[in-house]
């Protein structure tokens, strides 16, 4: 299937997805807690029913966070990997810092993604070898080689939880924020340098905000040097690094001697 179809196909279904989202925003809806205590409303429900029916065609494999997981995706070359709503607890709270997350694997990279921020007004869709757009404008991840200065984004609850203090007397600055897709899609759009977490992510949550910080000549990899490969079995990364690409190799080096990271 050609590749900007595929970015069509993204294209449609962020904004139905987007569409049923933000007529459900600030709306009071009733919050229940999954297992492992992460929010999920009936918000999340409808924009999956919806992704799922707008984006694979026959041989496509499915990986979403509000999906049971079917072990027949790992036999399917495609595979689309989606977090129908990436920040639900900024979303239950009424922050504006939530999205729609699309991604794209084939052969276990993450080839195209997309991501919308309805609260906000942004899209940002992109993909291998064609790019990166934010609203229809082409965009690029930051051109900074230094960390000095530079524009780091943290999870707003790991900063909450205090895991953000080791970096106090750090040369850049620091901007909390909800979605870690959201938070790659800013990177991607050279909106922030860079951003990172130490903790464990699912390919969910990362694997459409991955495709678009590469289309954009950005670097991503994970805390612990691991080769950063989608629809596997255990659909679970050690965390993720990302920023532009003149950036990589300082902050590789910062949290390689500050946190024991591995170079990229």
């Amino acid at each position: 299937m050609p590749r900007q179809d595929d970015l069509d196909r993204i294209a449609r279904a962020l904004r139905e997805a987007s569409g049923i989202l933000i007529s459900r925003f600030r709306t009071g809806l009733a919050v229940r807690r999954k297992e492992g205590g992460d929010p999920v409303t009936e918000a999340d429900h409808a924009s999956n029913d919806a992704l799922r029916r707008l984006l694979p065609v026959e041989g496509d494999g499915w990986l979403s966070e509000e999906t049971a997981d079917d072990p027949a995706r790992l036999g399917a070359r495609r595979v689309w990997v989606v977090d129908p709503l990436d920040g639900t607890r900024e979303f239950v709270a009424g922050i504006p810092e939530w999205c729609v997350s699309i991604g794209l694997v084939e052969d276990g990279e993450p080839v195209a993604g997309g991501i919308c921020n309805p609260a906000t007004g942004e899209t940002v869709i992109g993909a291998a070898g064609l790019g990166v757009a934010r609203n229809g404008d082409p965009v690029a991840a930051a051109s900074r080689a230094v960390l000095e200065d530079a524009s780091v984004l943290a999870s707003r609850s790991e900063v909450a939880r205090g895991e953000w203090e080791r970096f106090r007397a750090a040369p850049f600055r620091v901007r909390a924020c909800g979605s870690v897709a959201y938070k790659l899609g800013l990177v991607a759009s050279g909106l922030a340098d860079a951003t990172w977490t130490l903790v464990p992510k699912h390919e969910w949550d990362v694997a459409a905000g991955t495709a678009l910080v590469r289309a954009a000549g950005g670097a991503v990899w994970t805390p612990t040097g691991e080769a950063l490969r989608f629809n596997r079995p255990s659909p679970r990364l050690p965390g993720l690094i990302a920023a532009s690409a003149a950036l990589a190799p300082a902050a590789g080096e910062f949290l390689a001697v500050s946190v024991g990271a591995a170079r990229l």
